[in-house]
């Protein structure tokens, strides 16, 4: 057995110590090009204890976690948590049981009511329907004398390496009301209604009247009683998009557009290295599973807006109606200069794509969504965007040649909301999701018409640049009453760390952040191969359920056919699905 394989069924206690000890004695004495390999072998990202491959094949079941759960090759969050709510419904409607829905204790959660008359029947019938397919009956809160007042059920799923288990958060949740002076009165408070009137009639109401967690499409209906169907304050119900911007700098063709831009460029070589430095342009198959993220966490996102050089990933199935391809040469038209090997020339033409939301997030391919969320976490009911301060501070030291092209952005955006508003910017976003809304860009480029157009027109990224998506348009939509900072659970590490496989292997441990950027500074280092196998063994623990928009056969190749760039563009009909 090798070293990996012990360190693999070692409590995770005792490989965190280790681990812990190996970072700050050994892997200094190793040479740098070897630590990551060496780090990667101390801490194994693959679940401590994988599920029996030879039961499952039997049953169709595996014990995860201490949880008996059924063992699916996809599945969501969402689509779990309709699947118990429905398996509750339809056992209730055979039975004869009267039932409506209200709004569950969290967003992802399910809730119904019964009277307290039908507790038995009930109590009987979900042990029934629990027993027969492994799931799981429980106690939410009981009287004095343990008479069961709220329970919940579900069936929990797993995938078939045991990595993700979507078990009793996505629960139905069943309560008994009790009549009281002609009226139901429930076992516990709720964010609508305590007590309703018992012989109001019931109505159907749609999947988004519970919850935000859900597609704003889903017509699915489900009987309830009419105060439970009210819009409240809280509601988000505007549209919301998903730009994201995603390069192969491995296409033979992208890299002969991309050395020609460089022999007219000349003055690329004299300023930072990571002007154009390889790793701003890499692609490790990162945008295939943010999206499998975006897909399994985020329902309630309307449509993707995937932006390239006319490249397409070969793996991603051009008729999904929820992704429309956009070229450069669309959102670019005859400004700015074209090839454009520029992520933040790319970002300041990002509100100019063809039928895209007012409000939108934008993500780079290596930011992915870590837990389900509702869109609360990005935006207010009003409108308002949010926004995520880091801790880092931007350098406080003048514009000079010798800054990092990030920081030359920051110091620009900088000077511009001086100008504007006579504050001084300090601190820099953190690597999220950023919420945004076309009109504020808009504002912005043409309140700053100069620098944005000069943007545009760097083919490389240039000292003179501004960040819009990343940072100005967060300072400039605050300080002009449309943005609220926000509070954000989220990870950022650089592949290149050798502290990284700890932190990764904590993350599939606790799953307990909103999102996380894995982030590549310098991809010409000798420890390359090791950064790729990291994340290869990463990626699919964490995100083992493909999406929709993956094919079964990739394509041969990035370049885009022809009809995927020359279709019409779809109608803005399309949303992701809840399941």
């Amino acid at each position: 057995m090798t070293l990996r394989q012990i360190l693999r069924l070692t409590p995770w206690a005792v490989r965190r110590r280790i681990f812990t000890s190996a970072e700050k004695h050994l892997l200094p004495k190793i040479t740098p090009e070897r630590r990551l390999r060496v780090a990667r072998t101390l801490m194994p990202l693959a679940p401590t204890r994988m599920p029996n491959r030879a039961r499952v094949t039997r049953t169709g079941v595996a014990r995860v976690r201490g949880v008996t759960a059924r063992v699916v090759a996809t599945a969501t969050p969402a689509g779990v948590r309709r699947q118990n709510l429905d398996r509750v419904a339809e056992a209730l409607d055979a039975s004869g049981v009267d039932w409506f829905r209200l709004p569950g204790p969290t967003p992802l959660g399910t809730a119904v009511a019964v009277t307290e008359n039908d507790r038995d029947r009930v109590l009987a019938l979900l042990r029934d329907i629990a027993e027969r397919d492994h799931g799981r009956l429980r106690t939410v809160l009981a009287a004095r004398r343990g008479v069961p007042r709220v329970v919940s059920v579900c069936w929990p799923v797993t995938d078939p390496a045991g990595s993700l288990l979507l078990g009793g958060e996505y629960a139905c949740e069943i309560e008994f009301w009790r009549h009281k002076d002609g009226r139901l009165v429930a076992p516990r408070r709720n964010q609508v209604a305590d007590s309703i009137p018992a012989g109001e009639p019931s109505v159907i109401a749609p999947e988004p009247v519970f919850g935000p967690f859900s597609s704003p499409d889903d017509v699915t209906g489900y009987r309830t009683r009419p105060v439970f169907t009210a819009v409240d304050p809280d509601r988000i119900d505007f549209p919301i998009d998903v730009v994201y911007t995603w390069v192969d700098g491995g296409d033979p063709a992208w890299q002969r557009r991309k050395n020609r831009a460089l022999d007219g460029n000349p003055w690329v070589s004299r300023i930072n290295a990571q002007a154009a430095n390889d790793s701003r342009y890499a692609s490790r198959d990162e945008l295939r599973y943010s999206l499998r993220a975006l897909h399994c966490f985020a329902p309630w996102v309307r449509r993707i807006f995937l932006v390239t050089d006319d490249q397409v990933p070969a793996w991603l199935d051009l008729t999904d109606p929820r992704i429309t391809l956009v070229g450069h040469q669309e959102i670019f038209g005859d400004t700015g200069t074209l090839p454009t090997f520029n992520s933040q020339a790319i970002e300041s033409r990002l509100h100019r794509i063809p039928g895209l939301a007012e409000h939108f997030l934008y993500l780079n391919d290596d930011v992915i969504l870590g837990r389900p969320i509702t869109p609360d976490l990005f935006f207010t009911p009003g409108g308002l965007t949010k926004f995520f301060p880091s801790k880092a501070q931007v350098d406080v030291t003048p514009h000079g040649p010798g800054d990092r092209p990030a920081d030359s952005a920051a110091k620009n955006n900088r000077r511009l909301i001086e100008e504007a508003f006579g504050r001084v910017l300090t601190r820099k976003m953190k690597h999220t999701p950023h919420p945004s809304r076309r009109s504020v860009i808009a504002e912005i480029e043409n309140r700053f018409a100069e620098q944005v157009t000069a943007t545009a027109g760097h083919q490389f990224r240039h000292p003179d640049d501004v960040s819009l998506l990343s940072s100005l348009q967060q300072y400039y939509a605050y300080l002009t009453g449309r943005a609220a900072k926000g509070k954000i659970r989220y990870l950022y590490t650089d592949l290149a760390q050798t502290v990284t496989p700890l932190r990764l292997a904590r993350l599939l441990r606790g799953r307990d952040v909103d999102a996380f950027c894995l982030n590549d500074v310098d991809v010409d280092s000798a420890a390359v191969a090791d950064q790729e196998a990291l994340l290869a063994d990463f990626l699919p623990l964490y995100l083992p359920f493909p999406s929709p928009f993956e094919l079964r056969t990739p394509r041969p190749g990035t370049t885009a056919p022809a009809p995927a760039i020359a279709a019409p563009r779809q109608p803005l009909s399309g949303r992701l699905t809840s399941s």
